[in-house]
């Protein structure tokens, strides 16, 4: 491998990582936005809830994800793959469901109950920009643990 695709694949990392950093770390809506291409595409699947586009995205993380994020959000990486493109991450995702979360379950109240589920996302950059970012994780073992279906 030679060191310009090293350097390649380090910024797909790290553009990456702002964006992640910027919606659940540093709650900035400003700072996720910068590091987006203007025809950006976010999906959380199974749900289908996501957006498209700057203002669409702007709109999307200010009103249903950056004011509905447990309070107790938690990250815990398996594995990372990257290429020259992409970063595809392998984490399990925990929280307290505490409060409604449009993002990710629309339409279900809190349920005040702890949940950990596995989340795979698969982020492309291109031009050192966010082109698609797709996250699928365990809908219905988070369902289970929520007891939505009983």
């Amino acid at each position: 491998m030679t060191t310009g695709v090293q350097q390649l694949m380090k910024e797909v990392e790290r553009v990456r990582d702002a964006f992640h950093d910027a919606v659940f770390g540093a709650h900035d809506l400003d700072a996720a936005l910068a590091v987006i291409a203007a025809d950006c595409t976010l999906v959380n699947l199974p749900t289908g809830t996501g957006a498209t586009g700057v203002q669409d995205l702007r709109r999307w993380l200010a009103e249903l994800v950056l004011p509905h994020l447990p309070a107790d959000l938690v990250f815990s990486r398996t594995s990372r793959t990257v290429d020259r493109w992409r970063v595809a991450d392998e984490t399990t995702v925990a929280f307290t469901h505490d409060r409604e979360l449009p993002w990710l379950l629309p339409g279900v109240a809190a349920t005040g109950r702890r949940a950990e589920v596995l989340a795979v996302s698969v982020v492309t950059v291109r031009h050192s920009r966010v082109t698609a970012h797709r996250t699928l994780w365990d809908h219905t073992g988070l369902r289970d643990q929520l007891h939505l279906d009983r």
